[in-house]
């Protein structure tokens, strides 16, 4: 770490300057630096800043001139984001920041949370907002980032804001600290083992867990995310950032909720990062039987009589038909044939999910097939494929996946080595 990093606040200073500088104060007495950075556009600020409100538009491409005389709140709010998002991207880069905090409403969230999102995983990030009560995924994307509810408006200082603030000074000092201690979020000790992500549902977790197990017995370390959409999106913004050595795709049903209108997905670029860096990845397609939804009455009228599964209360289950399995087919292999790197995809023909085999709810072999049919007619002939006669949740089919992409991670450090 640089010997002057310090915890960073986002603040429209034209509206929130007592605000922030009592967080400001509240961090010093905890004994961490502070940088503070203007985001605010449309009036003057309240108290001074390390970097001010002009730099930032700056860092956007445009002024404070123009953006005040556009007299668009939403445009400016965006720029401002967009500015504060290339600065403190800068100062990481510099290894000057231990840890950045941002307060506000709907507005100063948004500015604060699109300059977080340009931060990395284990960098402490922090927003005190009146919009954390609520669906947050709008803020947090698939980032680290920690919101906490400021219960009052963000609208000056009083019996219950200073509280608030105060709590949230003294928790990103105290991550900041742990950050600096550990050089920057760096963990002693595991750098050198390669890292593994996987995806897992919990009708694919006997196949996840004996893969994972395997690898962590050949010294790899792995990743697992629940492949809820935000899950898959978050395993890819790894990948996208340089984290990962190779994916175990087992899981690839976010697509079933992308495809039929499921409350699952991760949208329509899923299967992408992974190709674009070129880095190993077995696929297969766990869960592929089932569209999510929530309680039953939530289920669009249009799948009336379709074949549902309570999984729980929460959660209802679809299953996929056989016109939809053979669409599926053909997005994942279109998703795969742009890889430029080394991907292979497995196939049980025995089930995709603990509910997908004989005797089961969701048993279907003809919609599985419909599947692998269309895949195998789309996928590009040099792309390896690995048809078992087996369960996805067979320890054969586990340890068959997890065994070739150690092959592959292995060969392609090898490669890029030498």
């Amino acid at each position: 770490m640089h010997e002057n990093a310090a915890v960073v606040l986002l603040g429209t200073l034209d509206t929130k300057g007592a605000e922030t500088r009592y967080v400001c104060d509240s961090i010093t007495r905890l004994g961490l630096p502070t940088l503070v950075i203007d985001t605010g556009v449309l009036g003057e600020p309240s108290v001074a800043a390390d970097i001010t409100g002009e730099a930032v538009a700056e860092a956007a491409g445009t002024t404070l001139a123009r953006l005040r005389a556009a007299n668009d709140r939403g445009s400016a709010v965006t720029a401002m984001g967009h500015g504060a998002a290339a600065v403190v991207a800068d100062l990481h880069r510099q290894n000057r920041i231990a840890g950045i905090i941002g307060l506000g409403g709907s507005a100063g969230t948004s500015i604060a949370a699109t300059a977080m999102r340009a931060l990395p995983v284990g960098l402490p990030k922090l927003i005190v907002s009146t919009m954390a009560s609520g669906d947050t995924r709008a803020y947090v994307g698939e980032r680290d980032i920690t919101l906490m509810y400021s219960v009052v408006d963000v609208a000056g200082l009083n019996r219950i804001s200073r509280e608030v603030l105060g709590n949230a000074a003294a928790a990103i000092a105290g991550m900041g600290r742990r950050y600096i201690a550990e050089g920057g979020g760096s963990t002693t000790g595991h750098e050198d083992r390669p890292l593994i992500a996987a995806t897992m549902f919990g009708v694919t977790t006997p196949c996840v867990t004996q893969a994972r197990e395997y690898l962590e017995s050949q010294g790899y370390e792995v990743l697992v995310f629940h492949a809820t959409g935000s899950g898959g999106r978050a395993m890819e913004a790894l990948v996208e950032d340089g984290y990962i050595d190779g994916v175990l795709d087992v899981t690839t049903t976010e697509w079933a909720d992308e495809l039929v209108g499921g409350v699952l997905s991760a949208g329509p670029h899923r299967l992408e990062a992974m190709g674009r860096k070129g880095i190993p990845h077995v696929v297969a397609p766990g869960a592929l039987d089932m569209v999510n939804f929530g309680a039953p009455e939530t289920i669009p009228h249009k799948f009336t009589g379709r074949r549902l599964y309570p999984h729980n209360p929460q959660v209802t289950l679809m299953r996929t038909t056989a016109e939809e399995n053979r669409e599926l087919g053909r997005i994942i292999a279109g998703k795969l044939n742009q890889s430029q790197g080394p991907v292979e995809i497995f196939l049980p023909e025995q089930g995709v999910s603990a509910i997908d085999k004989e005797g089961q709810p969701f048993y279907d072999p003809d919609a599985d097939a419909a599947f692998r049919d269309s895949l195998r007619e789309t996928l590009h002939p040099d792309v390896p494929v690995h048809q078992l006669k087996a369960h996805i949740n067979d320890e054969i089919f586990a340890l068959a996946m997890a065994h070739r992409l150690e092959e592959l991670v292995r060969h392609h450090k090898r490669a890029a080595a030498a």
